[in-house]
């Protein structure tokens, strides 16, 4: 029984793809069918695979049926987490989306999915992306103060969703934990977070996060051991569209 992780499928077989990126971008082309076959040949049945948000550009549950439908058909147990372009997932209807999917997929959302003796746990996250202000050097001298107050209290909200994810494990007993974000954990500017400093608290051996992708963002928050928590980016095209397997 293995675990896997990749996020960032931006889906759109129900919706209109108008990202300039993902249209242009060679790493992104076919990148639904190169998943597809990369998942046929890593993941087994009995596997879990999290896919660690942005599943689909749908803006409703109509628009990405299609999308639920490519993901259901991959194989082992699926455990997704909700990203930011995840329209269709309101966090407080989580509850109804497992009961619409249970035996096929699992939303990861102020709850835990076990894993043998381990649990995983995980919310959005959230972390300052600017505007930085630069000098002619490329420096940060300084950034948008409005939108950095307004960050502080997305990643506030986020933080206590995590902890009551960590809290619901602990009730049914756990004691081991995989923390997923969609965000990763810090932004270019930090070495530790709310999510950082949770991750310590409550013993985390890892942290699995997405959200950076295009080459230029792979290396913007931690990456490797760091104060004892291994940290690791698993969006689809850091890793050319192979799940990495996370090992315990």
């Amino acid at each position: 029984m293995a675990l896997f992780a990749i996020g960032d499928l931006h889906l759109h077989f129900g919706s209109v793809l108008r990202v300039p990126s993902q249209l242009n971008d060679p790493l992104w082309k076919n990148h639904e069918a190169r998943l597809s076959k990369n998942c046929a040949g890593l993941v087994r049945e009995k596997d879990t695979l999290v896919l660690v948000g942005d599943h689909s550009w749908g803006r409703n549950m109509n628009e990405c049926a299609p999308d639920f439908d490519y993901i259901c058909a991959l194989p082992g147990r699926k455990v997704l987490l909700r990203g930011n372009h995840d329209m269709f997932w309101d966090a407080k209807k989580t509850e109804a989306l497992n009961d619409r999917f249970a035996g096929r997929l699992f939303f990861l959302q102020n709850n835990y999915a076990p894993y043998g003796d381990v649990a995983l746990v995980g919310t959005k996250g959230f972390t300052f992306e600017g505007p930085f202000y630069l000098d002619r050097r490329g420096r940060v001298t300084g950034w948008d103060e409005q939108e950095y107050e307004r960050a502080q209290k997305l990643v506030a909200r986020e933080a206590e969703r995590l902890r009551a994810s960590f809290e619901a494990a602990q009730r049914d007993g756990f004691h081991r934990f995989v923390l997923f974000l969609h965000y990763p954990p810090t932004n270019i500017l930090e070495k530790s977070s709310v999510f950082t400093d949770m991750a310590e608290e409550y013993g985390v051996d890892k942290v699995i996060y997405a959200h950076c992708h295009g080459q230029t963002r792979f290396h913007d928050s931690l990456e490797g051991r760091v104060r004892g928590v291994d940290y690791r980016l698993v969006s689809g095209d850091s890793l050319n569209w192979i799940p990495q397997r996370i090992v315990l």
